[in-house]
């Protein structure tokens, strides 16, 4: 067994993690343990798993080569968020998982988070820099902001996406937020895109249990986002809700890097740069900036947990085998 006895378990706006510190390199998990941990009936339960390890530990962790690490070393980012989705891939980014492990890190001792200072979290999509507001009227107790750093676009409406089984598709623009995303505006409740071009039922109505088919295919697969404008309060804020399949997860409740590049194109169609964008795990601030997204929202840690060595073994060669 190559993960720890005892984990945590914490989300952001519902999209949840199992995560736990590995300060020595010697836990990087196995994709079968991986599978186990986020498996919601035979182990914790999660859409990923988060592990807090030093950035100068590189060789034990996957995707990041050694020069890579010294850049963000450099740049103040002494740990990193080694991040994998529920199947066990290795993941770029995740913007609601940067805001609950930088939680367990304060929690931890790691970071203090006081007077303005900012946490410098290494990812694969490069440094994220933190820092932690407390309570926010309307968006959590815990709340965190975070700059998700730079983003691109490509044409608008250039993809075609489909649902098995469903008639119709709906157009999506591809964002790169650190890792890929398509972009579907399906509800228009102000009238903003003159007109959505989609048979699609309304957002709340899709089935998203299976991926959503791509047109052109990505070569690495994407998060999709479906997305429902909901009201313009006057040129400084726009109001969304979103839903999302994630890619190697399916749907989950919040994706902070969808949510991002939600925002991108809302403010790229509307000229509205601010967004409070609802998903069924609660709601996020999300900002836009020619050179960047920040992204506002809260974290939670929920639970310790700890585990019976001979289950974890048991449960782990099941998954490996199924």
């Amino acid at each position: 067994m190559t993960i720890p006895r005892i984990v945590y378990k914490g989300h952001g706006t519902a999209n949840d993690f199992v995560l736990y510190a590995d300060p020595e390199g010697t836990l990087r998990p196995e994709e079968s343990e991986i599978q186990f941990l986020c498996d919601r009936h035979r182990g914790l339960g999660a859409d990923g798993l988060l592990r807090l390890v030093p950035t100068r530990l590189h060789d034990t962790i996957p995707q990041l080569d050694a020069d890579e690490a010294e850049r963000m070393i450099a740049d103040g980012a002494e740990w990193f968020m080694d991040y994998y989705n529920a199947d066990g891939s290795v993941a770029e980014m995740c913007g609601n998982g940067s805001r609950v492990i930088t939680l367990f890190a304060k929690q931890l001792g790691v970071w203090k988070g006081e007077d303005g200072e900012k946490f410098a979290l290494a990812t694969r999509a490069g440094v994220k820099y933190l820092d932690f507001l407390g309570p926010v009227d309307g968006l959590g107790k815990n709340v965190f902001h975070v700059n998700m750093g730079p983003w691109k676009k490509g044409d608008d409406g250039h993809y075609r996406v489909s649902l098995v089984g469903v008639p119709g598709n709906v157009r999506g623009t591809f964002v790169d937020m650190g890792n890929p995303h398509v972009v579907c505006i399906v509800d228009d409740l102000v009238g903003v895109t003159r007109g959505v071009d989609t048979e699609l039922p309304g957002v709340e109505a899709l089935d998203l249990s299976r991926p959503p088919v791509v047109e052109p295919p990505l070569e690495h697969g994407q998060n999709v986002e479906f997305v429902r404008i909901e009201s313009l309060a006057g040129v400084d804020c726009g109001r969304a809700y979103m839903r999302v399949n994630e890619r190697g997860v399916g749907e989950t409740m919040s994706c902070g890097t969808g949510l991002c590049a939600t925002g991108v194109v809302l403010a790229s169609m509307t000229g509205v740069s601010e967004w409070y964008i609802r998903i069924r795990g609660g709601v996020v601030r999300v900002d836009v900036f020619p050179d960047r997204v920040e992204l506002t929202g809260d974290a939670r840690i929920v639970g310790r947990f700890e585990f019976l060595e001979d289950d974890v073994d048991d449960a782990t060669r099941a998954v490996h085998f199924a």
